[in-house]
C-alpha cells in the first residue's frame, strides 16, 4: 500500500522543464540565448531584445521558481522548524546586530567629530583668553604682552597674527550741566601694534561683535577672537587649514571644513603666509587593524562668521574620516584614567559572555529541534508502516515529556488497531456465518402461498437483525384444509433464530406424521413438550396455530400465549381468544381449542409484538388500538397496501429507521 504522504521526489531536468510554466521557460530560454549570444558575439540589437525579454519574464519566473523551491524545502518538519527559527530568532538578532552596527557607526563617527570639535573649541577658547589678557594689561605694557603672546602661539597656531589698536579721548565743546546735548565725544585710534611686525591684519569691521570662533575671510577659514575695552581693541586670527584640523587629533585621521576654494582665485589674501617651520605630513586615514575595523565619517555643522558681513552667520560642515577602532583606541587608551581600561575590559567580557550564551542557546535549540523532528519522523514512519498493514510496529520511546507521551499514544493506538483488526476479522467471519444463517432461515420460510378458492394469504416479515426470532408458516394439509401458524421466540438474534428453527422443524415433523382429523390443541401440546425437552428452561415461544376448512369456512385454532389476532368484519374489529400459555416453558401446560366461522370479506390479521410494542421518544408504545385503527382505515385496500400502511405508521411512531424488534404480519382475507 502506498503511504498517504510522501516526501517530494527529486525531479530530473526534463521533468522540471516539463512542469515549468510559460514564464519560467521564457526566462530560461532567454537567459540561455543571452549567454550563447555573448559567446558568439551576436549583434547588439539581438542581445538587447533578448535582455528585454529576460527582464520582463524574470519577476514572475523567479517568484514561481522560488515558491516551488520553498515548498520543497519546508516539506520536512526539520526544515520548516529551521525556517521558523530563522524568522523567530535569527532575523531579529541580525536586525538588532545591524541596528547596533548602524548606531555604532553613526555614534562613533559623531564621537570622533565631537572630539575634534572639542579640541577646536579649546583652541578658540585659548585664543579668546589671550585676546582678553592683552586688554587687562596696562597700556604701556601691551606691546610687550603682544610679543609674549606671539611667541607663545607661533608654534601652536601657525601664521598666528594679532592686532592691537590704542585710542584716546578728545573733549570739545562747552561742558554745561544745563545743556547736555552740547557735550560731544570723538574717539580716534592713535596707536596700532601688530605681531608679527610684517602682519597685514586689517582692523576689525566696526559691526564685528566681541567674541571668537571660526571666521570666513577671502574664501579661507580662520580661528579668531576679538574684544574691545574703553581705550583699545584687540583682534587675533590664525589660518584654519585642513592640516591644522587634522593635527588636533592626529590619531583619528583627516579633518576638513566646508568646501575650500583657493584664495588666489578670489584675489584676496590679507598676508603672505610664512613657510611652516617643519614639513607637515598630510593626515591619512588610519590603517585597519582587522576586517571589522571599518571606515567612519563623522560630521557636524559649525557656525561660521563672515568677515565681509559680520552680521551674517552661516553653517558649514566639519568632517572627520577615521576608523572604528581608532576612536575606541583614543577613548580607552592607556593614558586615560584607570577606570577607562576597566570599562573596555568589561565591554569585551560582556561581548564574550553574550557569544557564549548565543552558542549555548543555539546548541539547546538544535538539540530540542532534533528531539522534535526525531519523534515526528518516527511517527511518520510508523504511520506508513500502519498504512502498509503492519500493526505490530512500535516506535521507540525516549524521555518523559509530551513528545514521549505522543509516541506512547501512537503505540497504544497501533496496539488497539491491531486488536480491532482481529475483532474486525472475527466480526467479518461472524457476519459471514450470520449471512449463511440468514440464507438458511430464509429457506425455512414458505416460498409460495397455497392456492385457495376462498382464502387469500399474504405475509411480510422484517428482522431487527440479520436473523429473526419470528416464525410464520402455511401449507396445505388436504384438498380442503389449509394450515397457517405464527410464533414469536423470546429474544432476538442467533439464539432466537435457532429456537425459531427448532419450532418450525418440530411443527412440520408433527404435521407430516399425523393424518386424518387433526386436533389443533393436541399439536400445540406435543410441540410444547418437545421444546421443553430439547431447549434451555429460559427458552420459550408464543405460538398460534390455525386450520381452515374451505368446505365449512371454519377456522379451528389454538393461541398459545400469542397476541390475539384481529378480525375485521363489517368495519368492526374483534380479537380472537387465547387458549393457553407459551410453549416450551412448562411441560404440564394444557391448551384449548377455539373455532370461528369466516364470512365473506372478513379480514384476519396475525402479528408479532414487534408491531405493537415499539416506543416513541416519550416511551409510549404503538399498541393494539392504533394497529386496529390503521387496519380498519385501510381495510378496503389490497393486502400489500395494508401491510405497507401498518409498517409506515409504526416507523413514523418510533421516528427511527432502526427496528426495535422483529416485525411480522400475516393477513388472511375471506373472498
Amino acid at each position: 500500500m502506498t503511504p498517504l504522504f510522501q516526501p517530494p521526489r527529486k525531479l530530473t531536468l526534463l521533468e522540471t522543464l516539463s512542469r515549468a510554466g510559460w514564464w519560467e521557460r521564457c526566462f530560461l530560454a532567454s537567459l540561455s540565448f543571452l549567454l550563447l549570444a555573448a559567446v558568439l558575439r551576436l549583434p547588439d540589437p539581438i542581445i538587447a531584445l533578448t535582455l528585454v525579454i529576460m527582464i520582463a519574464a524574470a519577476p514572475v519566473a523567479i517568484w514561481r521558481l522560488g515558491r516551488r523551491l520553498v515548498s520543497h524545502l519546508v516539506w520536512r518538519l526539520r526544515n520548516r522548524l529551521i525556517v521558523a527559527y530563522i524568522f523567530i530568532a535569527l532575523v531579529p538578532v541580525v536586525l538588532l546586530v545591524t541596528l547596533g552596527a548602524v548606531i555604532s557607526y553613526f555614534v562613533t563617527g559623531q564621537l570622533a567629530i565631537y572630539l575634534v570639535n572639542s579640541e577646536l573649541e579649546r583652541q578658540v577658547g585659548t585664543l579668546r583668553g589671550a585676546a582678553q589678557s592683552v586688554l587687562r594689561v596696562p597700556p604701556e605694557r601691551r606691546q610687550a604682552s603682544l610679543d609674549r603672546l606671539g611667541a607663545f602661539f607661533e608654534e601652536r597656531l601657525p601664521n598666528f597674527e594679532i592686532r592691537l589698536d590704542q585710542k584716546e579721548v578728545n573733549l570739545s565743546g562747552a561742558v554745561s550741566p544745563r545743556a547736555h546735548s552740547d557735550f560731544e565725544i570723538r574717539i580716534d585710534y592713535k596707536e596700532t601694534y601688530l605681531y608679527p611686525a610684517d602682519a597685514s591684519l586689517p582692523p576689525a569691521p566696526p559691526s564685528l561683535a566681541d567674541g571668537g570662533g571660526i571666521l570666513l575671510k577671502g574664501g579661507e577659514y580662520f580661528v579668531w577672537a576679538k574684544f574691545r575695552s574703553a581705550g583699545a581693541q584687540v583682534i587675533a586670527m590664525a589660518p584654519l587649514s585642513n592640516d591644522f584640523l587634522s593635527q588636533l587629533m592626529p590619531s583619528l585621521g583627516p579633518v576638513s571644513l566646508g568646501t575650500r576654494t583657493e584664495a588666489e582665485s578670489r584675489g584676496v589674501r590679507f598676508r603672505k603666509r610664512k613657510a611652516p617651520a617643519k614639513e607637515v605630513t598630510p593626515a591619512a586615514i588610519p590603517a585597519p587593524l582587522n576586517r571589522a575595523d571599518i571606515q567612519l565619517t563623522g560630521f557636524r555643522m559649525v557656525p561660521i562668521t563672515v568677515w565681509e558681513e559680520p552680521d551674517h552667520t552661516r553653517d558649514d560642515i566639519l568632517l572627520v574620516e577615521t576608523r572604528f577602532l581608532a576612536v575606541l583606541k583614543l577613548l580607552f587608551s592607556s593614558k586615560q584614567d584607570w577606570d577607562q581600561s576597566i570599562i573596555l575590559l568589561l565591554l569585551i567580557a560582556i561581548g564574550v559572555l553574550f557569544l557564549i550564551f548565543e552558542i549555548t542557546a543555539l546548541l539547546i535549540g538544535v538539540t530540542l529541534t532534533r528531539t522534535i523532528t526525531a519523534t515526528v519522523h518516527d511517527i511518520y514512519e510508523g504511520t506508513n508502516r500502519v498504512m502498509e498493514g503492519n500493526f505490530s510496529h512500535r516506535i521507540p520511546i525516549k524521555g518523559h515529556d509530551q513528545l514521549a507521551q505522543l509516541g506512547a499514544s501512537f503505540n497504544r493506538m497501533t496496539e488497539n488497531l491491531e486488536q480491532l483488526l482481529k475483532v474486525a476479522k472475527d466480526n467479518e467471519r461472524l457476519n459471514a456465518e450470520l449471512e449463511i444463517a440468514r440464507e438458511v432461515q430464509r429457506q425455512l420460510y414458505p416460498k409460495s402461498v397455497p392456492a385457495s378458492a376462498s382464502l387469500a394469504l399474504t405475509a411480510h416479515y422484517q428482522p431487527a437483525r440479520m436473523v429473526s426470532g419470528d416464525y410464520f408458516d402455511f401449507h396445505r394439509l388436504s384438498p380442503t384444509q389449509l394450515c397457517l401458524s405464527m410464533g414469536d421466540v423470546a429474544g432476538k438474534g442467533i439464539s432466537a433464530a435457532l429456537l425459531m428453527a427448532t419450532v418450525q422443524s418440530s411443527f412440520r415433523s408433527h404435521i407430516q406424521s399425523l393424518s386424518g382429523q387433526m386436533h389443533v390443541s393436541h399439536l400445540v401440546t406435543e410441540l410444547n413438550k418437545l421444546l421443553y425437552n430439547n431447549t434451555a428452561p429460559e427458552k420459550f415461544s408464543t405460538f398460534f396455530l390455525g386450520i381452515y376448512d374451505e368446505a365449512s369456512s371454519t377456522l379451528r385454532y389454538t393461541n398459545a400465549g400469542h397476541l390475539p389476532p384481529i378480525l375485521i368484519r363489517g368495519g368492526e374489529a374483534s380479537l380472537l381468544a387465547v387458549d393457553g400459555m407459551v410453549v416450551g416453558a412448562f411441560p404440564f401446560a394444557q391448551y384449548g381449542e377455539s373455532s370461528i366461522l369466516l364470512e365473506p370479506h372478513d379480514l384476519l390479521l396475525l402479528y408479532t409484538d414487534g408491531i405493537t410494542e415499539p416506543q416513541n421518544e416519550f416511551g409510549e408504545m404503538f399498541g393494539e388500538d392504533r394497529l386496529i385503527e390503521v387496519v380498519k382505515r385501510n381495510a378496503r385496500l389490497n393486502d400489500e397496501a395494508i401491510i405497507h400502511a401498518v409498517m409506515e405508521a409504526v416507523n413514523q411512531w418510533t421516528g427511527s429507521p432502526e427496528l426495535q424488534d422483529d416485525m411480522t404480519l400475516l393477513i388472511a382475507r375471506r373472498h
